[in-house]
């Protein structure tokens, strides 16, 4: 079980923003089911959904953005997990490009691989591993989504959800339970690995270098400013009416 306690580049908990951030939360003074509760919604809500410059950022990056996305949010969770001493490994596969429909528009639609490097989080409590993807969207922006598309009761696939249930998608964490939001899009599942520096070695995002700077540069910046409308829309200037 020590493999999946090690400390990694991108899972460097040892960072001291990190630290900090795990003594201000008093994290180190609960259970081990009350540690991962408290982990597992701060990087669900606090970290909202944006994305990142790339796939693989470190842990303390990511908390320096504030943002993330499934692979990202995965490191994060991961290296907070260890470092309270929380077993956790990582689960890759690849998912359609079509639940990202409704963020990734136009150009950028067309530039992305048809399948897309996607990661979640196995965590190990009380002899049971636990799939932990239900963290990917922040709970504001996933409510914002039922309410555009209150209509829909049932299976719903784009801006980032692939689910059989958006209005009442496995996204919490009750103690003895899996979380997904994005399953439904899987296409590729390539097995279980230590940590993410493995995975993204033998399975980097298929972009060429150009799409991959284009993408760092350009158009994850448009795609977190609409995933911020959709989280915050702009009220409109009552001078104005």
């Amino acid at each position: 079980m020590k493999e999946y306690l090690q400390e990694t580049a991108l899972l460097n908990f040892h960072h001291p923003e990190i630290q900090r951030l795990i003594i201000s939360r008093q994290w180190q003074d609960l259970d081990a089911q009350k540690q991962i509760l408290a982990i597992y919604n701060f990087v669900r809500d606090d970290i909202q959904f944006g994305f990142n410059a790339e796939d693989t950022t470190a842990a303390s990056e990511v908390l320096s953005d504030g943002y993330g996305q499934c692979n990202t949010k995965s490191i994060l969770f991961m290296a907070l997990l260890r470092a309270v001493g929380i077993p956790c490994r990582l689960h890759g596969f690849t998912i359609n490009k079509a639940l990202q429909s409704g963020i990734m528009n136009g150009d950028l639609y067309q530039m992305m691989p048809e399948e897309i490097s996607h990661t979640w989080t196995e965590v190990y409590l009380a002899n049971r591993w636990y799939c932990m993807e239900g963290l990917i969207l922040d709970i504001p922006y996933l409510s914002k989504l039922q309410q555009k598309f209150s209509d829909i009761k049932g299976q719903f696939s784009g801006y980032a959800v692939a689910t059989t249930d958006l209005q009442n998608p496995s996204v919490y964490w009750l103690g003895n339970n899996d979380t997904y939001i994005q399953k439904e899009g899987i296409v590729q599942d390539f097995g279980i690995f230590e940590s993410p520096d493995i995975f993204f070695n033998q399975y980097p995002q298929k972009m060429d270098r150009k799409s991959k700077k284009l993408f760092s540069e350009l158009y994850r910046h448009e795609i977190n400013k609409h995933i911020s409308d959709i989280r915050s829309p702009q009220q409109p200037d009552k001078d104005r009416l």
